[in-house]
């Protein structure tokens, strides 16, 4: 597609961003810390073009953040995964599958979990269509 100009179009997208997600699951390499659970924060950078929401202002025309975060919520909480890695990779897959999402951005992250440790683990993964 060009424009009157010639020059190539591009796309539209924007970015959705669900910051600070907090839930509780059962991930770990140990079996004792998948038996215990823990607390994850979650990142999400959703791009979608959105442009007709923004003339539209209903929530039909966009890509809903109220659904992602159900979505990583569910996933989180009811799945059981060894590796952030595997995880945060399954969240990105789930989050490509709703219409409208071109590209996604995860950052998973543990918080310590022992009295004597100082330091969280966080993994990032991006995904396209």
């Amino acid at each position: 597609m060009k424009q009157a100009s010639g020059q190539p179009t591009r796309p539209r997208s924007d970015l959705l961003i669900l910051a600070g997600l907090r839930f509780f699951g059962h991930h770990g390499v140990s079996s004792k810390e998948r038996l215990e659970g823990g607390d994850f924060t979650v990142d999400l950078e959703v791009e979608a073009d959105i442009a007709p929401a923004l003339i539209s202002d209903e929530v039909a025309d966009t890509v809903n953040y109220v659904d992602l975060y159900q979505l990583v919520r569910g996933i989180v909480e009811e799945s059981e995964f060894h590796l952030l890695e595997a995880l945060a990779c399954h969240i990105a897959d789930e989050v490509l599958r709703v219409p409208g999402v071109e590209r996604v951005k995860v950052r998973l992250g543990k918080p310590p979990r022992l009295p004597a440790q100082t330091i969280g683990f966080a993994v990032e993964i991006v995904r396209t269509k």
